[in-house]
């Protein structure tokens, strides 16, 4: 899936809609009354269907699944009539990537969405060189029948991502509203994320805001950069919870960063451009940590970038419930935080 930077898949139709009717589809039935008619279809309709956004009730209207009294519809911008209108909704294509029996931490869950806290070491989704293993071959495996599907897809529908060694918290949408309202949500930056990086020295000063343009690096197109023009705003608030070492000299920091924006390796290239970068990433890490910083990461088993995506708070697109939720550090970065605090 690769979506703009945290932000959600888009819902584009793929295969053949004669190639989709069969069992597992539904027909729903929706009468409308003289004093509903006038406005635009697709918007009355999506007032009526919740569960589907208008993008899919756009796509389903273009391919011909709406009738009025009988009469196939096709424009969607058309003004809503009074009558009975029937909608022929296919089944969910069966998704690309296979489901696999994966352990997965489930931290919330519904009928609209899941939240998981991801281990260190597993991609989000399938990529070239990471096909299988992944937390959507996980989630497809775990959901089931559950996933009322994505776009007409029976997918999860990935509204955010965090880097494949970075662990922690990400939320999932199950149904194509619910994915509309956190896409929403996301864009509007609504959602409460921070992370907890142990770093390399402590960033100066030790609180701030860092608001930079963010965009691939002109020397290596793999990695993001900092730039003076172009690119995309990048916001990240950032605290040193504790420092480690000598008092006037930090040997390494916990320091915690709320993100409000969300860019590709937003909290690592911020983190490096302060002179702070995560400690044991591969990338962004220029300059090797103090000896004594190096001998706990290797006591520790710390075999990635030290960053934990800790807290995730929104208010439930469906359900306007407000959720909140915290993960303590995985065993790695909490080993050696402990091994830090004995310097």
């Amino acid at each position: 899936m690769p979506p703009p930077s945290d932000l959600a898949l888009d819902d584009e139709e793929t295969g053949d809609p004669a190639a989709e009717d069969g069992a597992g589809g539904e027909t729903l039935s929706l009468a409308l009354g003289a004093d509903q008619a006038g406005a635009r279809l697709d918007k009355t309709l999506a007032d009526l269907i919740p569960d589907l956004s208008r993008a899919r009730l756009q796509a389903l209207i273009a391919q011909g699944r709406l009738t009025l009294n009988g009469k196939v519809l096709t424009d969607a911008s058309a003004k809503a009539q009074a009558g009975t209108y029937d909608l022929a909704i296919p089944p969910p294509e069966p998704a690309l990537p296979q489901p696999e029996a994966i352990p997965i931490r489930v931290v919330y869950e519904d009928a609209y969405l899941i939240i998981v806290d991801k281990p260190p070491g597993m991609a989000v989704h399938p990529a070239p060189g990471s096909e299988r293993g992944t937390l959507v071959n996980a989630l497809l495996h775990h959901c089931g029948d559950s996933l009322a599907g994505i776009g007409g897809v029976a997918r999860p529908g990935i509204v955010h991502r965090i880097d494949k060694n970075t662990s922690g918290l990400l939320v999932v949408a199950k149904t194509d509203a619910a994915h509309q309202g956190l896409s929403a949500l996301f864009a509007a930056h609504d959602i409460d994320r921070e992370y907890v990086a142990l770093v390399r020295g402590a960033p100066h000063p030790t609180r701030g805001t860092i608001a930079t343009r963010l965009g691939r690096s002109q020397a290596d197109r793999k990695k993001m950069a900092v730039l003076k023009t172009g690119g995309r705003e990048a916001v990240t608030h950032y605290g040193v919870e504790r420092a480690f070492g000598p008092q006037d000299k930090p040997l390494a920091a916990r320091v915690a960063c709320r993100l409000e924006t969300g860019r590709t390796h937003q909290i690592r290239v911020h983190m490096a451009s302060k002179g702070s970068p995560c400690l044991g990433d591969p990338v962004y890490g220029a300059g090797a940590p103090a000896q004594a910083v190096r001998d706990a990461m290797v006591q520790a088993g710390l075999a990635r970038q030290a960053l934990h995506a800790r807290v995730l708070g929104f208010v439930h697109p469906i359900t306007a419930e407000a959720l909140r939720f915290e993960s303590a550090l995985p065993p790695d970065m909490a080993d050696l935080e402990a091994l830090l605090a004995a310097l």
